[in-house]
C-alpha cells in the first residue's frame, strides 16, 4: 500500500528512465507528491499506478513542482529538455529548485545556472554514484554544487535516495563525479584484463573471479559486477555507451585543466573497441567479453609454463 503523503514539497521529475524511474519510484513510496514527464508515457506507466501524477511536458512538470528532479543521457537532451516554449526553464519560477542528476559537462551545467539564477530559481548539479541497485536501495553516494541554501532546502529529499554531500559552486558536483568514473571504467578494464590473463593460463574463471575479488583488489563495485562479467546480462546497470559518455567528459574537463589523465585514455579506447564489437547497450562488465573477442578462442591442451 502506498505511502500517505508526510510532506508538502512538491516534487517534478523528468526523465523516467532505469535511473530517474527508480529514483521516483523511492520518492513516492516515502509520501512524496510526485509530478513526472517521459518521452514514452508507457514507459512510466507502472509509476502512473503507483500514484504518479502525469504532465505532458517539462514545462507542466516544472509549474506544478516545488522541486524539479531530471535524470538525462548527456548534453543534448538537457538542452532539449531545458528550452522552448514546452521546456523547464518556462516553468520555472522564483524560487523554485531544479536538481539536475544527470552527468553532463560541467561547463554546460554552469551554464544553465546561470540562466535558471536568471529566473531567481536555482539549480543544483546532483550526480549520483552507483546503479540501479543502489538507487532501489537508497544507498546512492550524491554530489552536490551549487547554491548552499538551496541545498539545504533539498537535503531532506536527497537521503531518500542515498547519501548527498554539498561539495561547492556548480559544476563541481560533475566534476567529482567524473573523478569517481574514471576509476570505474579503469577498475573494470583492468579487473578484466587480469581474468583474461587468469582463464588463458588454464583457471577457471569462475575460480579466479571469486579469488580477485575477495583479494585487495575486490572493490564493492567490482565484487558486484562478477556475475556480470562470467553471464553478461541483456539489461545493463550502467552501460558501455553511457561509461565512454562520462570518460569522455573527463578527458574534456582535465584539458581544460591541464591535468593528465593517462589510464583514463586507454580506457577510452577499449570502450570504443567494446561498442565495435556490440557490445554498446551492454553493460561496463562486457569489457571482459570485449577482451575475450580481441584474443579469440583459447588454444587447446594445457597453458604454457
Amino acid at each position: 500500500m502506498r505511502a500517505e503523503p508526510r510532506t508538502a514539497t512538491r516534487i517534478g521529475f523528468v526523465g523516467l528512465g532505469r535511473m530517474g524511474g527508480n529514483m521516483a519510484a523511492r520518492l513516492l513510496a516515502a509520501g512524496y507528491p510526485i509530478y513526472g514527464e517521459e518521452r514514452s508515457r508507457e514507459h512510466a506507466e507502472g509509476l502512473v499506478q503507483s500514484g504518479l501524477r502525469w504532465r505532458d511536458t517539462p514545462r507542466e512538470v516544472a509549474e506544478a513542482a516545488d522541486v524539479v528532479f531530471t535524470s538525462l543521457p548527456d548534453d543534448g537532451v538537457l538542452e532539449v529538455v531545458a528550452s522552448g516554449p514546452h521546456g523547464i526553464l518556462a516553468g520555472l519560477a522564483g524560487g523554485k529548485i531544479w536538481v539536475d542528476m544527470s552527468t553532463v559537462s560541467p561547463r554546460a551545467s554552469r551554464e544553465l545556472a546561470e540562466r535558471v539564477r536568471a529566473l531567481g530559481a536555482s539549480l543544483l548539479d546532483a550526480p549520483v554514484s552507483g546503479s540501479v541497485p543502489q538507487v532501489q536501495a537508497g544507498t546512492l553516494t550524491i554530489m552536490v554544487g551549487g547554491d548552499k541554501q538551496a541545498y539545504a532546502r533539498v537535503e531532506p529529499i536527497l537521503r531518500e535516495l542515498g547519501t548527498p554531500t554539498h561539495i561547492g559552486e556548480n559544476g563541481q558536483g560533475l566534476v567529482l563525479k567524473l573523478a569517481i568514473n574514471i576509476s570505474l571504467a579503469v577498475q573494470m578494464l583492468a579487473f578484466a584484463e587480469g581474468l583474461l590473463l587468469a582463464e588463458r593460463g588454464g583457471i577457471d574463471p569462475s575460480a579466479a573471479a571469486e579469488v580477485m575479488a575477495a583479494s585487495a583488489i575486490g572493490s564493492p563495485m567490482l565484487k558486484a559486477r562478477v556475475p556480470l562479467m562470467l553471464d553478461l546480462p541483456d539489461e545493463a546497470w550502467f552501460d558501455i555507451g553511457l561509461m565512454q559518455k562520462d570518460v569522455v567528459l573527463a578527458l574534456e574537463a582535465a584539458r581544460g585543466l591541464g591535468v593528465p589523465l593517462p589510464s583514463a585514455a586507454a580506457a577510452d579506447g577499449m570502450l570504443t573497441l567494446a561498442r565495435a564489437h556490440g557490445h554498446e547497450h551492454h553493460d561496463l562488465a562486457a569489457l571482459f567479453q570485449t577482451l575475450q573477442q580481441l584474443v579469440g578462442e583459447p588454444h587447446s591442451g594445457a597453458a604454457p609454463s
